[in-house]
């Protein structure tokens, strides 16, 4: 279902005035098909006190623009004589955009607080069914597209639960993480600030004289390479949006997917120490321990439900569609001293994609669905195929309207097995309003995919969302167990790996 305007403005706005025209990126998620949310689920290690929460959201939230403001139409118009104006819109031509206009608001109307049934469902199964429910509403146009739901029940993951939905067109995942931390302070010190880890891709520029040669030669290989990649990678992209489809799989979403219809969240939690210790051993990335654990629950999945031989895996196209963020980090500090000054922090949306191979089959090693994953990364690292994406957006944007940039969108991930984004949280415990964090895990709903996998680090844990819509995946539970028994199955390898080593040694 995709958006209604509120209104429309028919006068002529001036330069100096406070309302803003949407980014192109940001006025595409208004497409049908294409109205996304962000939710942002975080679990909580106290019951939360309502009124409290409020008033923190009231003075921090409320300051940035783009949380105070309303999203309307504004149209071209023509005016017949001095005293009448015609106030019409042929969305073919581009006739109208949409602006952010400042307005008042009410935090009552935006902090929800349900009175959830009291039955004998499982507390787990009653905060499911409610995320679940906000998949098939949106929030409501008169007032800024955000709220805030409240659910003081206690699970098997925290004491309380929160969700944070924002419309995609406020901004990315990467952005809204960072002025959501800017709202919370570090549990250890409540006057500091939580910090994102920083990292560091400079080089040493030490070489030595008589070996300038070789290094402009390695530099031109390297170029070579990133060419060669970025080459093929695109192709493979325009082929994607054009007919290359993934191989039909219990995880691929059948012709005529409906992104508006219900979807299902669950949320699994595991040691990020742990995910060190085997990104240590298989010499890796984070990143590819989470796309080897992936590649191994999906894998788990479809032979458990399907059996041996009931489902041909040998040559079976299966790919990630990988949202890469391509704008720095302002850093939460920076954040939260911009707010201060009233002054809007987060500028649109600005992220590409990544198509990366996964390999869906049985391994004797474990540890094989990681190194699998490296290299299939490595390969990528040296391609520009996020930005080529990005730019491929944009033109689209330019020639074919926000219709044609969203249909694009639509179909490379329709196209593909699943979605996968890794957000990365604060490595210091936090809490908001003397309320102590228990994990965050941030999703999205009304993508337009059948499976998509969100991954966020916090303190020492790591989360994996999942999002399915509800006639893809039946059992979503024993696929977020499949998940937890692929970690502990990799980590066990990795620990024989460790002892056969030290033997060895």
């Amino acid at each position: 279902m995709s958006l209604k305007p509120l209104g429309i403005i028919s006068k002529n706005l001036d330069e100096g005035e406070e309302a803003m025209i949407l980014s192109p990126s940001s006025r595409m998620f208004h497409e049908p098909n294409y109205n996304v949310y962000v939710l942002a689920i975080m679990g909580w290690k106290v019951p939360i006190n309502v009124d409290s929460i409020k008033t923190e959201l009231q003075s921090k939230m409320l300051k940035h623009p783009r949380f105070s403001s309303l999203q309307t139409m504004y149209l071209k118009h023509v005016a017949n004589d001095s005293n009448n104006f015609k106030t019409g819109m042929d969305e073919s031509d581009g006739g109208g955009n949409m602006r952010w206009i400042p307005t008042t608001v009410n935090i009552d109307d935006h902090v929800i607080v349900p009175q959830l049934a009291d039955n004998n469902m499982d507390k787990d199964e009653l905060v499911e069914d409610y995320i679940s429910n906000l998949s098939t509403t949106d929030v409501d146009m008169s007032k800024p597209l955000w709220d805030f739901h409240i659910l003081n029940v206690k699970t098997s993951h925290a004491e309380a639960t929160s969700v944070f939905r924002i419309h995609h067109s406020i901004g990315d995942g990467v952005a809204l993480m960072s002025f959501l931390l800017s709202c919370f302070r570090t549990t250890s010190d409540p006057t500091c600030l939580p910090k994102l880890p920083v990292f560091s891709s400079s080089k040493t520029k030490n070489r030595k004289k008589n070996l300038w040669h070789q290094y402009y030669l390695v530099k031109l290989w390297f170029f070579i390479q990133l060419l060669f990649n970025t080459i093929v990678d695109v192709l493979l992209f325009i082929a994607t949006a054009l007919f290359l489809k993934d191989s039909q799989t219990p995880f691929t979403t059948t012709q005529g997917f409906n992104a508006s219809a219900r979807q299902r969240y669950i949320y699994r939690t595991v040691s990020l120490d742990d995910i060190k210790f085997i990104k240590d051993v298989t010499n890796a990335k984070v990143n590819d321990v989470v796309l080897g654990i992936t590649q191994a629950a999906l894998s788990r999945y479809i032979h458990r439900r399907y059996g041996k031989g009931k489902l041909c895996l040998e040559g079976m196209r299966c790919r990630a569609n990988v949202i890469v963020n391509l704008r720095p980090a302002l850093g939460v500090q920076a954040i939260a001293e911009m707010i201060e000054k009233n002054v809007a922090v987060i500028q649109g949306n600005c992220f590409g994609f990544v198509l990366i191979p996964l390999s869906i089959g049985q391994s004797e090693n474990p540890l094989d669905y990681v190194y699998e994953a490296k290299t299939s990364m490595d390969r990528k690292k040296h391609s520009l195929e996020s930005q080529c994406t990005f730019y491929a957006s944009q033109l689209f944007l330019n020639l074919f309207g926000f219709k044609g940039a969203a249909k694009l969108t639509q179909r490379v991930t329709s196209q593909t097995t699943l979605a996968l984004s890794n957000v990365i949280g604060p490595r210091e415990e936090i809490s908001c309003a003397g309320h102590p964090l228990e994990f965050v895990a941030p999703t999205c709903s009304g993508y337009p995919t059948g499976i998509m996998v969100h991954v966020c680090s916090y303190a020492n844990k790591l989360t994996f969302t999942i999002a399915v819509d509800e006639g893809v995946i039946p059992d979503l539970k024993q696929l977020g167990d499949d998940f937890i028994q692929s970690f502990m199955l990799i980590k066990e390898a990795a620990a024989h790996h460790t002892k056969l080593a030290t033997k060895l040694d």
